[in-house]
């Protein structure tokens, strides 16, 4: 009997230091990303950014511009292409959608 407890609160344990785990990832997928945005289709309701390198290796080299949807809920009117913007992305379905965007 008392080992069946020492086990389950172990395993309680592990359940617990598990689950801060993911939760801490997913903190982290919700920060927000840096880029420069390099289109805007208006009409299809999409942009393209080109995401800001981190750090100083590889500064100079930059990345390929990424396609997002973006839903009826952000206004496309104030973003031209060649502005710094702050951006948060979701993923559903293997559509990326901009969850926030905002000049810099």
């Amino acid at each position: 009997m008392r080992l069946a407890k020492i086990v389950l609160a172990g395993a309680a344990a592990l359940t617990i230091s598990s689950s801060a785990a993911l939760i801490s990832s997913a903190a982290l997928a919700q920060q927000p990303l840096t880029g420069v945005v390099t289109e805007v289709d208006r009409i299809n309701r999409m942009v393209a950014i080109q995401p800001t390198q981190g750090g100083t290796v590889g500064a100079n080299t930059a990345g390929a511009a990424e396609e997002f949807k973006v839903p009826a809920g952000l206004s496309l009117d104030t973003v031209h292409a060649g502005d710094k913007v702050t951006y948060s992305v979701s993923e559903t379905g293997g559509t990326r959608t901009i969850t926030k965007l905002q000049q810099q």
